[in-house]
């Protein structure tokens, strides 16, 4: 939310990044440290959740991408898997009429045809209700690996350079991401990590090639709205060249 006064806290609301992504992790390690199931921290989890995407749409986060479910995730025991798919399930339908009250659009990105088909209904419905909803857009990665979507991506190309719709000496990187998941968005401009892992996990590969990252050791059901702030303070005072040399910066980046 725009105010006349552009800096709250330190943070200034003119100069915030257009596309957060987060990779929530650590679910499991908070619930083990407090000898509780692992489900518990993903119900934990989806609680943050809410905090974090209602902290994002008050501050004007325009795009905001969630790793909620990976391709390689449908590997845990069964039982995890079940109990994640029920999780998702709830928010999608609890979390609906708020999302309509704060002009969330939410959109899925991933292989939504490996949900469970009560799941994927309800993305659909979701979906479908707030489509035209423009404050904010959620992605929530679901059954997603980059791989995967870049993998789809050649393919359909391939299929296009097959039918003679395009040349392949046409193809540039503007043609791969018109075939992302996620294409009509801008790319992220901040990816945060909870947990203390420093690795992108096959998160946006593509996307995130000149995002600015972030890790955090706090486990994701820990994590808080003053942090995400905190987080978002400490991007703005980062100095952005997207591979480019600064005019008064001798090009072998020795100091003046």
């Amino acid at each position: 939310m725009k105010s006349d006064s552009p800096v709250i806290s330190g943070l200034d609301l003119n100069r915030l990044p257009v596309h957060v992504a987060i990779i929530m992790d650590g679910n499991g390690r908070w619930a083990r440290k407090r000898l509780m199931n692992r489900v518990t921290g993903h119900e934990k989890g989806s609680r943050t959740v809410r905090t974090i995407v209602t902290a994002g749409r008050e501050l004007g986060i325009k795009y905001l991408t969630l790793y909620a479910f990976s391709t390689e995730n449908w590997a845990r025991p069964k039982s995890e898997v079940s109990a994640l798919m029920q999780l998702l399930k709830k928010f999608l339908v609890s979390e609906q009429q708020d999302l309509m009250e704060k002009g969330i659009c939410l959109q899925v990105l991933g292989q939504m045809g490996k949900l469970p088909e009560d799941v994927r209904k309800k993305a659909l419905e979701t979906i479908e209700v707030t489509r035209n909803n423009r404050e904010m857009t959620l992605n929530l990665a679901l059954s997603y690996g980059s791989r995967q979507e870049i993998t789809d991506a050649v393919q359909v190309v391939a299929q296009k350079v097959a039918a003679g719709e395009l040349a392949a000496e046409d193809i540039c990187e503007k043609t791969v991401t018109d075939h992302l998941y996620t294409r009509g968005m801008p790319d992220p401009d901040l990816v945060i990590r909870t947990s203390g892992e420093f690795r992108l996990s096959n998160f946006l590969l593509w996307q995130s090639a000149y995002a600015e990252i972030f890790v955090t050791h706090t486990l994701w059901p820990d994590f808080t709205r003053d942090e995400f702030t905190e987080i978002l303070i400490n991007y703005q005072k980062r100095d952005r060249r997207f591979g480019r040399v600064e005019c008064n910066m001798p090009s072998d980046g020795s100091p003046q």
